[in-house]
């Protein structure tokens, strides 16, 4: 068991941040697919899918996330709070999946929401935060393990 310190609460703390829009976003996709109001908070106020791809990808990422990113969130966060050793494994699943994801929606999504958002925006939530949070819970977690 690990004393809890302020930087773990940082951490988790940024991960809410992070994580908790996404979902919120992702459960309006999930309850109403094809509803205005889920395509206002995913692709943009007014906007419409690209095409039948682009629906089936955000659906199936609204699915994954609700499956394995929110679990591990929460089990990540408590099991840290917590001081427990299997926090930390949590935070670095989660922190993988993170970067992983981070790197296709790069190469996926940068070229239509860069110019829809703009640099600051792009580089800290739309897509910099995951990436931030997901090497910072990481490169933490390797530091706190006794590996």
């Amino acid at each position: 068991m690990f004393k809890t310190m302020w930087i773990d609460w940082l951490i988790a703390l940024f991960s809410l941040v992070t994580f908790l829009p996404l979902m919120v976003a992702q459960l309006f996709l999930l309850i109403d697919p094809q509803g205005q109001r889920a395509k206002d908070i995913i692709i943009g106020k007014g906007e419409t899918w690209r095409d039948d791809s682009h629906f089936r990808s955000a659906y199936a990422f609204a699915w994954a996330d609700l499956l394995f990113v929110l679990p591990l969130l929460v089990s990540g966060n408590v099991g840290v709070l917590l001081g427990q050793v299997w926090g930390y494994g949590m935070w670095m699943a989660l922190g993988a999946i993170s970067i992983y994801f981070s790197i296709v929606f790069w190469v996926m999504e940068k070229k239509y929401t860069y110019p829809f958002c703009g640099p600051l925006a792009y580089y800290t939530y739309f897509w910099g935060f995951f990436l931030y949070w997901g090497v910072a819970a990481m490169a933490y977690s390797v530091y706190r393990l006794p590996i």
